[in-house]
């Protein structure tokens, strides 16, 4: 089938918007032979989000139909095979909400930013056993019936009330909906879905409401059965990430975000759970009715991806900042890399999503995830007309440079690692139209200065230094990702063989480099403003080893910031600042700073019983206080946030030493770096070349090591010997 027809039978309800509605679609259709029916196929789409059910059966398990995309370019659909759910007789109903498309939504709590009304559009297609065919579709036949929603957002969550008699009653015809004509059709590549359940671990009764505790911070939904509450009773929870001091629900965090679910029983028994919003939570306040067991349950949602990674070791602190950082990237891959799941934002951030995307990718097979992300991004990039990338994505408008500069944001269309994990080069080919609009748009800006000295956010919530100052003191940082921009492209144009451009570009960088040396770097190595993430930016993305000397000086420099400040690093710089220390030759330094308990720190956060990474360092203070400092006029405090789990890169590219040598794992490098007091260490990565594995334990001073390679490897032990092996099993034993 051409699927292009879908956009012949799109229809909607034609009425004035009215902010939270969900309506039901209904269509009848009957099969005159079922045992005749030889093969079905459903394709379903629309503007908004929709949940299609066939004679009372959900249809798929994909939430959030069709899924988060940039509106004004592309729409995704869906096809299902739903010959074994047919009858006689067929029902069949779609909930169709706004959703992402034109509910509220962003920072700005807006909403119609994509379109003004939800519309919906299917085909069905049955072939018969003798060959004869019967099309279904949305154009005729289809009825708007009241549903039992009474709102359904993103932010605000979901009120239901199943004892309204008006239930089913029609709204209106449906009119045909005209699709825009510069929007692409595309089947999902990426789905989020209904994940493991989240157990109660804790339940505390107060005189009118209930507090329980799940014992994860976690993006997800809450079911009911239905069958446990009396024929008009109503139920409210109320979702959050801590509690107060009195035991209380904590949400001042959520901003405008109601985070709420509101189900008012009517006389059906039925599993509720929410199909147009998600939470993100650890705790829930429950009024109305009296919590008893069985009444919920708390399911986690996240994009399905194949799990790759995996780590284990016999420091519980450590251990559990690694189970942290997993359930930060969980919480936050849904539909696109958000930056939290709980307050009024949900946005898809470049910045975020590039610091964290190494470490992703080794958690877990995250290739679509980012294939379909950079869809977005590059029809995003070509609206803007400057070659912009927008800091989030999808965004509603054109966002040209503005006000703001956002470099090191605008660098994800260059710095996401698909070619090095995945060696999927024709992907890397098709991101040189992007990276050459981004560059050039620094080019320009740059100018004759070779430099980009605008406002932007600097190494981002770095804690001893404020918003403020970062925006205006962020020229290292900014031009850092300049370079790096420059030398991922190069790096591109030399593997393509096209020489007349690199050439072109590799004098710039000379030029851009050679300026930001003198701008920003002192004859003795100190950096500009001598703040930690610029050091680890000029050391990641500036100096190499054509500026062997002038590197060693930042790097007495860098150590020296290190031992004076121990952890000092925002966004960017963390990503780097262990990964760097060893390299530099400081390992007792790197997990000095990696086991350290004090704010800043990763191990602060898990003593203080994170069970996520958080947005600020200092989210919870000493004291035991929120911090509430804002950013404008908002709390901008999360306690899910994925961007500091960054971290999972050191623990598996340097504690269990796991690098790709050649693009996809081709070629591998495994080198461990030891400190005894991580304790016993297991854990595994499945590249596209197959399973890699490491375990190594303490006796006394004896190490031993159980290594699993499928590829030709270089093995670098903590003595420094060396082998070189092909794929098999290897075991070393070693004094340290």
């Amino acid at each position: 089938m051409d699927i292009n027809e879908l956009k012949k039978y799109f229809v909607y309800l034609n009425k004035e918007y009215t902010e939270g509605e969900v309506y039901k679609i209904i269509y009848h259709f009957d099969i005159d032979d079922l045992k005749k029916v030889k093969t079905t196929s459903i394709y379903m789409t629309g503007f908004g989000v929709y949940d299609a059910y066939l004679n009372g059966e959900k249809i798929g398990d994909q939430l959030f139909k069709p899924g988060f995309t940039y509106y004004k370019r592309r729409l995704l659909y869906q096809e299902y095979d739903i010959k074994s759910m047919l009858k006689e007789k067929n029902e069949l109903v779609f909930y169709v909400a706004q959703g992402w498309y034109c509910g509220r939504f962003f920072c700005e709590n807006t909403v119609q930013n994509f379109g003004k009304l939800p519309s919906i559009s299917f085909i069905l297609n049955i072939e018969y056993d003798d060959g004869t065919k019967k099309i279904h579709h949305s154009e005729k036949g289809m009825k708007a019936l009241i549903s039992e929603y009474k709102y359904a957002g993103e932010y605000d969550g979901e009120f239901v009330d199943y004892s309204n008699e008006n239930i089913n009653q029609e709204l209106g015809e449906l009119s045909p909906f005209d699709f825009p004509d510069n929007v692409s059709l595309e089947k999902t590549l990426v789905e989020v879905k209904l994940q493991e359940e989240i157990k109660i671990v804790n339940v505390y009764a107060h005189d009118d409401y209930t507090i329980i505790d799940f014992g994860q911070n976690f993006a997800g939904v809450i079911s009911i059965n239905s069958a446990l509450l009396n024929e008009g009773e109503e139920i409210v929870i109320r979702h959050g990430e801590i509690l107060n001091k009195d035991g209380s629900l904590y949400t001042t965090n959520l901003r405008k975000a109601k985070a709420t679910l509101s189900y008012k029983k009517g006389k059906l028994n039925h599993i509720y759970t929410p199909r147009f919003t998600y939470m993100g939570f650890r705790y829930i306040e429950v009024r109305g009715v009296k919590y008893v067991d069985g009444l919920l349950k708390a399911h986690a949602i996240y994009t399905a991806m194949d799990r790759t990674g995996h780590f284990t070791c016999s420091n519980p602190l450590i251990d559990r900042l690694y189970k942290n950082q997993v359930w930060g990237q969980k919480s936050n891959y849904v539909e696109v890399p958000t930056d939290c799941p709980q307050r009024d934002e949900r946005l898809g951030y470049t910045g975020d999503g590039h610091v964290f995307a190494l470490t992703g990718s080794y958690n877990f097979d995250t290739s679509k995830f980012w294939y379909n992300f950079f869809k977005d991004l590059a029809l995003q990039q070509l609206d803007n007309g400057d070659g912009n990338v927008s800091p989030f994505l999808p965004h509603p408008n054109p966002r040209p440079v503005g006000f703001m500069s956002m470099q090191g944001w605008g660098s994800a269309v260059s710095i996401i690692p698909i070619y090095e994990q995945y060696g999927d080069l024709d992907f890397f080919k098709n991101q040189l139209t992007q990276i050459k609009k981004y560059v050039d748009l620094e080019i320009k800006k740059a100018g004759n200065k070779y430099l980009w000295n605008a406002i932007s956010l600097g190494d981002w919530l770095s804690l001893r230094k404020g918003i403020a100052w970062q925006a205006m003191n962020n020229h290292p940082v900014s031009n850092a990702f300049f370079i790096n921009d420059l030398r991922i492209l190069l790096k591109l144009l030399k593997i393509l063989n096209k020489s007349d451009e690199y050439n072109y570009y590799k004098d710039i960088y000379n030029k851009v480099k050679s300026k930001y040396i003198k701008s920003f770097i002192s004859k003795k190595g100190k950096v500009k403003k001598d703040y930690q993430g610029t050091y680890v930016l000029v050391l990641k993305h500036v100096l190499d080893e054509n500026d062997k000397e002038l590197r060693a000086l930042v790097i007495n420099k860098f150590v020296e910031n290190v031992k004076k400040h121990g952890l000092d690093t925002g966004f960017f710089g963390t990503e780097h600042l262990l990964p760097l220390l060893v390299d530099v030759g400081e390992e007792k330094l790197a997990f000095d700073v990696l086991l350290s308990e004090k704010c800043p720190g990763w191990l602060y956060q898990v003593k203080a019983g994170a069970t996520t990474t958080w947005e600020r360092w200092d989210a919870l203070k000493e004291d035991g206080t929120v911090n509430e400092e804002k950013s404008g006029n908002d709390n901008m405090v999360s306690f899910n946030h994925y961007s500091f789990g960054s971290v999972g890169e050191f623990y598996y590219q340097y504690i269990l030493g796991i690098k790709p040598l050649e693009p996809g794992y081709k070629k591998i490098q495994i080198k461990p770096i030891v400190d005894k007091r991580i304790g016993n260490v297991s854990g595994s990565y499945l590249s596209k070349s197959g399973l890699i594995s490491i375990n190594y334990y303490h006796d006394n001073n004896q190490l031993t090591i159980n290594i699993e390679t499928p590829s030709p490897t270089t093995i670098i032990l903590p003595n420094g010997d060396s082998y070189e092996v092909g794929a098999g099993k290897y075991k070393y034993q070693i004094n340290i």
